[in-house]
């Protein structure tokens, strides 16, 4: 049976940097995005082909759900980007994860002391390295757009203000939030993947003809879905960082 392991396996080193097997997949990922990004760019065109259908449609879902936060096209289309970014990735990423050579192709070396196999791949959210990084990423920008939209003072006066002892210690409170959102971002997708994960190893050890695939294709489910949650958690910050009101 594969070794369950909740830290990433090293593959090599780049000087002191220690590339993993999730960060060599998220690498993959994000050639593979920018390479369809750049396919898809130069073929744009007024009568669009498959992929470019395929693009636009999901860019309208997109912007039609963060309508439904930010109220307008104009704010939606203004933080499309990060949005998208993030839901891509995630979602790609995670859907590398499930890919058979994942997991399976590795090499046998020394591992933490023992001799042991080191898959070459690993799904990138299944690093708690990965999900934190995204998590910092996210909570980071949403801060960012909060000072362009409104002004720095203005945005941090959310935080930190004297107008009486009430709004002093919740602004405080808020402000604590705001560090706390980076553990719960990366726990609960490093959470749902490394479980995945795990359960798909042990029910292909227990019963690995047939059995796997329902849990599979639960899995490709799950991989959007967290994908999904993470960007949407994203936008709502961000709609609550650009607003002035203060009591958000």
């Amino acid at each position: 049976m594969t070794e369950i392991s909740i830290k990433a396996e090293e593959l090599f080193h780049i000087g002191s940097f220690s590339v993993t097997n999730s960060f060599l997949l998220s690498v993959i990922t994000l050639i593979v995005l920018l390479f369809v990004a750049v396919l898809v760019r130069r073929k744009i065109s007024l009568i669009p082909d498959k992929l470019q259908s395929i693009f636009e449609l999901l860019m309208e879902w997109l912007l039609e759900v963060m309508d439904s936060v930010f109220g307008n096209r104009r704010m939606s289309e203004r933080y499309f980007p990060l949005i998208a970014t993030i839901f891509l990735f995630i979602m790609i990423s995670n859907w590398f994860g499930l890919l058979p050579i994942v997991g399976s192709v590795g090499l046998h070396a020394v591992h933490d002391g023992n001799y042991a196999f080191v898959p070459l791949l690993r799904a990138p959210a299944a690093d708690l390295n990965f999900t934190i990084a995204l998590a910092i990423i996210a909570v980071l920008s949403v801060q960012f757009f909060g000072i362009l939209a409104i002004g720095f003072f203005k945005h941090f006066s959310k935080y930190f203000t004297l107008k009486n002892p009430i709004f002093t210690f919740v602004g405080l409170l808020e402000f604590i939030a705001e560090f706390v959102k980076i553990i719960s971002f990366s726990f609960r997708l490093f959470g749902n993947v490394f479980a995945g994960e795990v359960l798909l190893i042990i029910i292909g050890f227990l019963v690995p003809y047939g059995a796997p695939l329902p849990f599979l294709f639960l899995e490709v489910f799950v991989g959007f879905i967290q994908a999904f949650i993470f960007a949407m958690l994203t936008m709502v910050f961000v709609a609550m960082a650009v607003n002035e009101d203060p009591a958000h």
